[in-house]
């Protein structure tokens, strides 16, 4: 048997593994890429974690793939996605929090990024839906190696007339503004499936991110989505969540059942994740005109504390699925895993492992395939309001002030997700340890960022 052979057979043993107990043929075939993302959702929206909101095919995916139990993401959405681009803790690039109204703030486009590492895997790439990362089309998605890019530059917008809060355009196509009727969560949905169809190339593996606004406010769905939750939930805003949820859902089994239609299921990684934590309210009145009521309710981080914003568990602890058809078995995955860790882990199955040198995530594979154990891991996240930093099981929190000296919190958030019990009296060595390691994080940072409430 020749080298060549020897290798091929051992690469192919490494994925058995990986395969369902019902199906256990083995493939060395690169997989094609769809992650979802939703905006705002929280930890007890999505069925599967318990929740009233019904998300049948979401809980597909998790009833057949591996549920990420303990994925940490950023407090807000701009900072999320460009550690997610990245591989790097977002702070590093000056990114704190949302990129909003006028701001000429973008994601740096002299570092290496997801597509463009990608490119070199001769993968072809698409962004529909949010981008959130420069708020001009200079600096829209293609500038950071999307092929194929459609949706939204802002954080939020209009469902219908697809204008952004303070009335600018950002809806657009290939970094064109363009007017079109329609639901944003259908319009996302129907250029993911145009996508697929008929615009990519069918010789080259994929990454799609389908990044839906929903369920972010403002909440504007037909009375079709609402009924279902007319008895079961009482509160009107909670109800109009709910039923935001519902639609992303039903579209999320429309996408799934075009992969099977295009025969892709079998090759096609499918990654569902939230952004951040759910928001509690929103006071609509200095936005859209005031047009849009204000919504008492919205999401729900039960039993986790806090909201979107903070760097509490309900803030930046959200669901996150892997689902591989025939390749991944069902499984509840306990390690402590950062979103920065999805960009070297979507490169290894890419059949790249050499990653760039200022790439700070881990190889997300092992753990989500073998439920290997990632050891001594710091996950360091800073928001606009606190800074924290985690140690499995630790978690230390830094809330700073302009004129007095910062205030810290210390968990253990296996014994304490609620994180009701602030230990850090109790466990001094181990929190004056932490705080160096946080410092030691926050140091690495951006001198200058996109908004420091101590400013």
């Amino acid at each position: 048997m020749n080298i060549k052979n020897q290798f091929l057979i051992l690469l192919s043993l490494s994925f058995a593994f990986c395969y369902s107990q019902k199906n256990q043929k083995t493939s060395i075939e690169k997989p094609n890429i769809i992650l979802i993302i939703a905006d705002d959702a929280g930890w007890n929206d999505v069925g599967y974690h318990g929740s009233e909101i019904k998300t049948p095919n979401i809980d597909f995916l998790a009833k057949n793939g591996v549920e990420l139990n303990r994925f940490y993401v950023n407090p807000t959405c701009s900072p999320t996605r460009a550690s997610l681009f990245t591989g790097r803790p977002a702070s590093r690039m000056g990114i704190v929090a949302p990129i909003g109204d006028k701001s000429q703030f973008r994601l740096p486009d002299s570092i290496p990024t997801l597509p463009k590492l990608l490119h070199k895997r001769n993968y072809q790439s698409a962004l529909i839906g949010k981008w959130h990362l420069g708020l001009q089309q200079s600096s829209g998605p293609k500038v950071y190696g999307f092929d194929y890019s459609y949706g939204f530059l802002h954080g939020q917008l209009d469902q219908y007339t697809h204008l952004y809060k303070n009335g600018d355009k950002t809806w657009y196509r290939n970094g064109e503004f363009i007017e079109e009727d329609g639901h944003v969560t259908d319009l996302i949905t129907n250029e993911a499936i145009k996508w697929i169809s008929e615009i990519r190339d069918p010789k080259k593996n994929f990454f799609l991110e389908v990044a839906y606004s929903a369920p972010h406010f403002p909440l504007q769905e037909e009375q079709k989505w609402k009924d279902p939750y007319m008895h079961s939930i009482k509160d009107s805003s909670r109800r109009d969540f709910a039923a935001a949820m519902s639609h992303m859902d039903n579209s999320i089994g429309i996408l799934l059942d075009k992969l099977k239609q295009e025969k892709l299921d079998k090759n096609t990684l499918v990654i569902f994740m939230s952004d951040n934590g759910a928001m509690e309210n929103w006071d609509s009145k200095n936005e859209y005109n005031g047009i849009h009521p204000s919504n008492t309710v919205l999401g729900d981080n039960t039993p986790l504390r806090d909201w979107k914003t903070s760097n509490y568990e309900g803030a930046i602890r959200v669901p996150c699925i892997f689902y591989w058809k025939d390749h991944l078995r069902q499984n509840k995955n306990n390690d402590y895993i950062s979103v920065i860790d999805l960009l070297p882990g979507i490169l290894s199955l890419a059949g790249d492992n050499n990653m760039p040198k200022n790439i700070e995530g881990k190889n997300i594979w092992p753990t989500v395939c073998e439920n290997k154990t990632f050891t001594n891991r710091e996950i360091y996240v800073r928001g606009h309001l606190q800074e924290s930093l985690i140690q499995k099981p630790w978690k230390i929190i830094r809330t700073r002030h302009a004129n007095t000296p910062a205030d810290y919190e210390l968990y253990d958030v296996e014994k304490d997700p609620q994180e009701k019990n602030n230990v850090l009296l109790q466990n001094e060595t181990l929190a004056e340890k932490m705080k160096i390691a946080l410092e030691n994080q926050f140091k690495m940072d951006a001198k200058k960022v996109n908004y420091d409430k101590l400013k």
